[in-house]
C-alpha cells in the first residue's frame, strides 16, 4: 500500500501575514524563510496525523484488494473519489464505475467500500484509487490545527540559526501535542 501525493495544496493553512503578525515581524527580509517554515510545519502535521489540511490530490496504490470489505485511504477528510483503476496482466487499465461506492470520508483514516472488485492482474500496484482530500481552504480548517501549524512555524523560526531549514523540524513546541491529540490516528 503506497500513498502518493498527486496534486499538492495550492495554498498553506497559515498565511505569511498571519505568521508575521504572530511573530510581530514588520520587515519583509525573511519572508522566504517564513514561507518555508509554514510548509515544513504543515507537512509535519499532515505526516503525524494523516490529516490533509488543505485540498490536495492523492493516489493510493494497492497490490490487491484487502481481505475485508473496507479500504483505509490513509488520509482524512476525503472529499471525493476521483477514479479507481485496476490493471490487467498486460498493464491495461480498467476504470471502475464509481456509482456503487460507499465512502466514509470523515473517518480517521477515511474508509471506502467498493462492491465491484475485479481482480488485479498486475502483481504490484495493480489497483490505484485516486481521491481528493482536505478541509478546503485555511478558513475551513479546525482552529486547533491552524494554531498547531502557527506555533510550530514560530518555534522553527526561533531555531533558525541553530538548525538549517533542510533539517527542520528541529523540535516540537510545548503544547503542540495537546493541540493535535484529537487528530492522531490510534490503532489497537
Amino acid at each position: 500500500m503506497t500513498l502518493i501525493s498527486t496534486d499538492p495544496p495550492l495554498a498553506e493553512p497559515v498565511t505569511l501575514a498571519e505568521l508575521k503578525a504572530h511573530l510581530r515581524i514588520d520587515a519583509g527580509d525573511e519572508d522566504t524563510l517564513l514561507e518555508g517554515l509554514i510548509r515544513v510545519a504543515r507537512a509535519h502535521l499532515e505526516a503525524v496525523t494523516g490529516v490533509a489540511l488543505i485540498t490536495q490530490g492523492f493516489r493510493l496504490a494497492l497490490d490487491d484488494w484487502p481481505r475485508g470489505e473496507v479500504i483505509h485511504l490513509l488520509k482524512t477528510p476525503v472529499q471525493t473519489i476521483d477514479a479507481i483503476l485496476v490493471y490487467d496482466a498486460d498493464g491495461v487499465e480498467q476504470t471502475l464505475d464509481l456509482s456503487g461506492l460507499v465512502l466514509d470520508g470523515t473517518a480517521h483514516p477515511a474508509r471506502l467500500m467498493v462492491r465491484q472488485r475485479p481482480p488485479a492482474g498486475q502483481p504490484i500496484n495493480g489497483i490505484e484509487i485516486e481521491f481528493t482530500a482536505g478541509f478546503g481552504s485555511g478558513a475551513e480548517l479546525p482552529p486547533e490545527l491552524k494554531r498547531a501549524v502557527l506555533i510550530h512555524a514560530a518555534y522553527l523560526y526561533e531555531f533558525r540559526g541553530a538548525v538549517t531549514p533542510d533539517m527542520q523540524p528541529a523540535a516540537i513546541p510545548a503544547g503542540y501535542d495537546r493541540l493535535i491529540a484529537p487528530w492522531l490516528w490510534r490503532a489497537l
